[in-house]
């Protein structure tokens, strides 16, 4: 009996110290498309279809389930890499105006929710 009282007083705390964690916050899509249209991303991006740059759903395919896709996707927008377009040619990705890592995840998790 002491046994499963010591094991439902052990489950009862880290329940209790879960819900005190803060929940993953949902993605505010529509303060990412208003910042993915203020910095101009859809000249090169869609949803879906290949513009000069990949579609969002080719991007998001990309970086589905793996651990790191919200911070390539963010260091891809905060850094300007070179990258290379589908004619072969290469030229630096444009840097986003907002220096607010809440805006920059946001961003990155609406894109890789697509």
């Amino acid at each position: 009996m002491k046994k499963f009282s010591l094991s439902l007083v052990s489950a009862s705390a880290v329940l209790a110290f879960a819900s005190m964690l803060p929940a993953h916050a949902a993605v505010d899509a529509d303060a990412a498309q208003a910042l993915f249209k203020k910095n101009d991303c859809t000249k090169c991006h869609s949803v879906d279809k290949t513009k000069k740059g990949p579609s969002l759903k080719k991007i998001a395919a990309k970086y589905k389930g793996k651990p790191d896709g919200q911070e390539k996707a963010i260091k891809n927008f905060t850094t300007g890499p070179k990258v290379k377009l589908d004619d072969g040619s290469e030229e630096e990705h444009k840097v986003i105006d907002t220096k607010d890592l809440a805006a920059q995840k946001n961003l990155a998790d609406w894109i890789l929710s697509q």
